[in-house]
């Protein structure tokens, strides 16, 4: 046997590729990268497989392709940039092997469902939370009720009950995000004042009145984890609670006041071990209840008008880095009387680049183009326009138009009304650049007779092409269009020649259109679709960015209700 053709045979207890390393220096550093992407998309936990250095064999070098594939679609700039250059380093050494499991991983990652709507909260609408936040904290923690405590130590007994919290100081109290978690907030260096009554008894003195007590240093952590529930809607799922108060000193009044002030430093221990533990309970109480029965407030399934309805479900938990939170939603209409009858969504996913803003709103073609599906599988683009709507001067054109063709079916028919009647064949197609968003429109235009007592007779047939200028904008929560007739073309369906005849009526039927149809439109479209947000929250000083394939707006949040106001109203 040649030395090419011998196989090393592992002895008992050997490791054989486990733990030494397969990478280069230049992939080491690559790595480094790939892991923390990687622990952002939650593909695997921070460095787990660096440090237990599985890095080294074939299949587990796979597992760390896939990862970084996975994670590839959560990263950007250096961090995707590393992942490819070491995903493609990994498949060159396996080739041929593992590539072609690769390619489909590739492709599988791929196939999930893009977002057609996406919200962005930035560090800057979490400040502007925060002193919502800061009053909420602050009336739940005065509302908590404590048990009455009582005991004997040696010759003194004791009864508190009645404790109230009189005033709250938050000094220094913060709202940030957690990456990859939620959101936290932060109090430090803050203090509490109580009071409580007092029932005492040492020897044969008994005294009863109230006591002052302040608790200072006082310090409370609390991590809110977001996620989201099983028909997508966004939820608190976890709370991580910590509360310490660093001291605390209470006032004596009454007769025997000062007798009992060195008794002080016993009764007011007890009584912070008692707030410490009930600042968490409460904290937690108000976000898993409260907070929450306020998420379920916001519409994620619900009715536009009584043609449609939208579906804001989150397609994926809520991604959460140091500066934003971001939540992709499913942004599709669909019509109510069928539901599951919808468009597939193969439009550009939106992206949303910027931070100045306190709230970013990004909208893809096909949010835009499931509603005018709807809409059309609804039929309301459909009208008729007969003598009465009519003005005069089309009227007359039509006459003139097709007298000849009226002459003749049956001259008689000469004085029956006239009527228009319009429906759109095939689904409008809205398209967005970056110079704005435009929808077009192909309908089927009849011009008919309507003799009374007879059956209509229809006189021609033609197409016409329309194309709107669509401008979006924000009024309070509710998302709205204005269209705008840009272009307008007809054509007969029957023949070239009556094309030629039907010139002399573009310029009445567009106005027409301007007149009658657009109002139509814009009757639907100002009214406005309803953004996934809390009542009480609107949307202020937008500012609309137009790229190609989607839509970015800015704005600015205004508290209408505070958040107690709002919990409120969503628990009726």
């Amino acid at each position: 046997m040649t030395n090419r053709n011998k196989q090393k045979v592992k002895k008992p207890g050997e490791r054989t590729n486990v733990g030494k390393s397969v990478l280069s220096p230049l992939q080491s550093q690559q790595l480094g990268l790939c892991v923390q992407a990687c622990a952002r998309a939650r593909v695997f936990g921070g460095g787990m497989f660096w440090k237990q250095g599985y890095w080294g064999s074939p299949s587990t070098s796979l597992a760390f392709v896939r990862a970084c594939i996975a994670a590839c679609t959560f990263s950007s700039g250096a961090e995707c940039s590393a992942i490819q250059g070491l995903a493609f380093g990994m498949t060159s050494r396996l080739w041929p092997r593992y590539f072609l499991v690769v390619y489909v991983l590739t492709g599988t990652m791929a196939t999930g469902e893009p977002a057609g709507c996406k919200i962005r909260i930035t560090d800057r609408g979490l400040d502007m939370l925060k002193w919502e936040t800061q009053k909420f904290v602050e009336e739940e923690l005065s509302n908590i009720s404590m048990p009455e405590m009582s005991g004997k130590e040696g010759n003194f007994q004791y009864t508190i009950n009645d404790v109230k919290i009189k005033e709250l100081n938050l000094t220094y109290a913060n709202l940030s995000f957690l990456p990859e978690a939620g959101v936290m907030f932060d109090v430090q260096n803050s203090s509490i004042t109580l009071s409580f009554h007092r029932r005492l008894l040492y020897w044969f003195l008994y005294d009863t009145g109230r006591i002052e007590a302040s608790a200072d240093g006082v310090r409370i952590n609390t991590a809110l984890g977001l996620g989201r529930d099983a028909l997508g809607r966004l939820r608190i799922n976890n709370v991580t609670c910590e509360a310490k108060i660093q001291k605390m000193k209470a006032k004596f009044t009454g007769t025997l006041g000062r007798v009992y002030d060195f008794l002080g430093r016993f009764l007011t221990t007890g009584m912070r071990f008692l707030l410490n533990k009930q600042i968490c309970p409460a904290l937690q109480h108000a976000s898993l209840v409260h907070i929450n029965s306020m998420l379920e407030s916001i519409p994620v399934r619900t009715e536009v008008d009584s043609y449609i309805g939208i579906d804001y479900s989150l397609t994926d938990d809520p991604l959460v880095t140091s500066r934003s939170l971001d939540m992709n939603f499913r942004g599709m209409f669909f019509e109510l009387r069928d539901e599951n009858d919808t468009l597939v969504n193969y439009a550009a996913e939106p992206v949303i680049r910027e931070y100045d803003r306190m709230v970013y709103l990004a909208l893809s073609e096909f949010f835009f183009d499931s509603g005018l599906f709807s809409y059309y599988k609804a039929e309301i683009f459909q009208m008729n326009i007969t003598n009465d709507n009519m003005s005069k001067d089309l009227e007359m054109l039509l006459r003139t138009t097709y007298f000849g063709t009226v002459m003749m079916l049956n001259p008689a028919l000469m004085d029956s009304p006239v009527s228009l009647e319009l429906a759109v064949n095939a689904p409008p197609k809205s398209t967005i650049k970056t110079s704005g968003a435009t929808v077009a429109m192909t309908a089927l235009v009849k011009v008919m007779l309507m003799p009374a007592g007879q059956a209509p007779v229809l006189l021609s047939s033609m197409t016409m092409e329309t194309k709107f200028n669509a401008k979006v904008f924000i009024r309070g929560k509710r998302l709205a269009v204005q269209a705008d007739l840009r272009r307008f073309k007809i054509y007969s369906n029957q023949s070239a020649l009556e094309s030629l005849a039907l010139i002399p009526l573009q310029a009445p039927l567009k106005t027409m259109l301007q007149m009658s149809v657009v109002p139509l439109i814009n009757n639907w479209t100002k009214r406005g679709v309803r953004i996934p947000l809390a009542d009480g929250i609107d949307l202020v000083e937008d500012v609309v960015e137009y790229h190609n394939g989607f839509i970015v707006i800015g704005a600015n949040l205004h508290f209408s209700k505070g958040l107690r106001e709002m919990v409120a109203a969503a628990a009726k």
